[in-house]
């Protein structure tokens, strides 16, 4: 789950049984303070995936070079498991946008997001996995589908792909396309990690209806339903809990974390009965 600053203390008190906890990165950009000391202590127990917000890989600016030293420094100090960004874009010639906004699918964007990915992963000397966006316009522009661009980014660059299984959900929702349908054209060899999270709707009922990324509550019924049939198109992967507002006491993100094990835990069990084998990366 994500490790909050909330529950640090607990963390270290009462040892949940969690596999690993997901940081971004940007919150331990800095050199020294109790963000890297308490995430030294839990480091020492657990295994830690680092998720960057800022690097804005589809932007049209070139990556800024003191932003991938400054990761490069944090992913050599903790060593994480797993390595994460988005397809969105941030920067501007006019400065940063905190948000993550989406991209048009065309020849010239797969190129950019392409030279961004590579020369990323060569400046951290290892593979990173991208995260479908949650969006809310597409762009009359677009000459691929939006599986088939991120299908072609790890293609062409070798990077994995962090499918965010609140993303596809939202993003179907708003878009009237069907998620199950989304999940079977994401290439299942390459997906290396899952998002869950919660989000909110608004204009319910209306025509207007639209569901908004927010991370700020449970995860949905929905969203554990497509997570279920995600494990059995792909098999099980590192799966984490995004709450990131109104964030609650510590053993609310366990149980949780604790559902999604026991989705898992079916869903690989429906593997072992068919003899196909399930829940390895090829």
């Amino acid at each position: 789950m994500g490790l909050k600053p909330e529950h640090y203390r607990a963390i270290l008190e009462n040892a949940p049984a969690i596999p690993f906890f997901e940081v971004h990165a940007e919150n331990y950009m800095g050199a020294g303070g109790p963000p890297h000391r308490y995430l030294t202590a839990i480091r020492e127990r657990y295994a830690i995936s680092v998720h960057g917000v800022g690097l804005s890989l589809g932007g049209q600016l070139p990556l800024d070079r003191q932003h991938l030293d400054r990761l490069k420094a944090l992913v050599d100090r903790y060593q994480p498991a797993l390595f994460s960004e988005h397809l969105a874009w941030s920067t501007h010639a006019r400065g940063f946008l905190n948000d993550l906004l989406p991209l048009p699918y065309t020849s010239d964007t797969l190129r950019r997001v392409c030279e961004h990915v590579d020369e990323l992963q060569s400046h951290l000397g290892r593979e990173m996995l991208l995260e479908n966006p949650a969006t809310y316009v597409r762009f009359d522009e677009s000459a691929y589908d939006e599986t088939d661009f991120i299908n072609e980014v790890a293609r062409r660059t070798g990077c994995g792909i962090l499918l965010d299984i609140n993303n596809v959900v939202v993003s179907c929702a708003n878009h009237k396309t069907d998620p199950f349908a989304y999940v079977g054209r994401i290439n299942s060899r390459v997906v290396g990690e899952f998002h869950l999270a919660g989000h909110q709707r608004e204009h319910e009922g209306t025509d207007d209806a639209v569901l908004i990324d927010t991370h700020d509550r449970s995860v949905a019924p929905s969203v554990w339903a497509l997570y279920e049939a995600a494990l059995q198109l792909i098999g099980a992967r590192p799966s984490m809990i995004e709450w990131d507002a109104n964030v609650p006491p510590l053993d609310v993100l366990v149980a949780e974390a604790v559902h999604a094990d026991a989705i898992a835990a079916v869903a690989m069990a429906g593997w072992a009965r068919s003899g196909i084998p399930g829940g390895s990366r090829a």
